[in-house]
């Protein structure tokens, strides 16, 4: 058996929303190439539109049956025109919220798979999503699919008319990445540090599964460098720092065995890695980091790298732990 049947499952969070469609769609077609299974979970909960609460077993089982329907319904409909062995397909319907199902079911997977909420950029930034949630909370790898949509559009040019001086109708126009979808780079994050290396790991397996160039990026700030030789005692020049941080990022891939045929290219920025990486993930293919946070008070009112990625990242995208 080859190396890419022996995966562990991809789990996929569906709920008959167009991001979970979106997001099975891409499991379908992930495993597509890889030979793996997937198991697409709803976890549901009893609520009001679902009329009064089952008071027998038999009730139970009626309610159990028509939500099982369903989740095949939407599976049939999400895997339409995907070349993928439905032998390789588990439906799994559990009474429990979504977050609850796939970290449970998933704790011994490949990865998690979700799409991105869609909520509001402002809201996203002071609620948070489920998605980056469960991306912070979960032991396995998570990819976030993001769903393309014009509800930012229909944000931006409400601002642009707010802020133009007469009664001219504008339109706020998104400049276009100059880099066609097929040729986007699979971009990784990286700081040195285990998670990284797992997050690399990750990237140049799925650089590799798609034929895609692999962008090795290192985002820093003077803290993350640690003492520079030189500056014990004084605080060191950006220059300085750019040669630290490319001589960490040097190190790093010399440790690593690239695989005949991959195209990888390393880049070292001074820039948080948050921005650096939102900002990449615009000409992105796919944007793989690894689980980075921050504590107390920093947690609490800006949260964690990875769920400002998740939140805010232009692609794709994957958190490793």
């Amino acid at each position: 058996m080859s190396e890419t049947t022996t995966k562990a499952d991809i789990v996929v969070g569906v709920d008959g929303s167009d991001e979970s469609f979106a997001a099975l769609k891409w499991a379908l077609k992930e495993a597509s190439l890889t030979g793996q299974h997937v198991n697409a979970v709803f976890g549901w909960t009893h609520s009001w539109d679902m009329g009064s609460e089952p008071d027998s077993d038999e009730a139970w089982a009626k309610v159990r049956h028509d939500i099982a329907n369903e989740l095949k319904s939407w599976v049939e409909k999400a895997a339409a025109g995907i070349d993928f062995d439905p032998a390789n397909l588990k439906l799994t319907s559990v009474k429990a919220t979504g977050t609850t199902a796939l970290l449970q079911i998933g704790k011994d997977s490949q990865q998690i798979v979700v799409g991105r909420r869609s909520l509001g950029r402002v809201a996203r930034w002071f609620m948070g999503s489920l998605s980056a949630s469960l991306a912070e909370t979960a032991e396995v790898p998570v990819t976030v699919v993001r769903v393309s949509d014009s509800e930012d559009e229909t944000v931006t040019d409400a601002i642009a008319n707010a802020l133009t001086p007469d009664d001219q109708t504008v339109h706020f126009a998104q400049p276009k990445p100059a880099i066609e979808e097929h040729s986007r780079p699979v971009v990784v994050g990286v700081d040195g540090s285990q998670a990284s290396r797992r997050a690399f790991e990750f990237a140049l397996d799925d650089a590799q599964l798609h034929g895609a160039p692999l962008n090795v990026m290192f985002c820093w700030q003077l803290r993350d460098l640690g003492v520079i030789p030189g500056y014990e005692n004084a605080v060191a020049p950006v220059e300085a720092g750019q040669q630290r941080a490319e001589a960490i990022l040097a190190k790093m891939m010399s440790e690593v065995d690239i695989p005949e045929g991959i195209k990888v290219s390393t880049n070292a920025f001074h820039i948080p890695a948050s921005k650096g990486l939102i900002a990449a993930s615009r000409y992105a293919h796919h944007l793989v980091v690894g689980s980075r946070g921050l504590s107390g008070l920093d947690a609490h009112f800006l949260g964690s790298v990875s769920r400002q990625i998740v939140n805010f990242a232009e692609c794709n995208v994957t958190v490793v732990h």
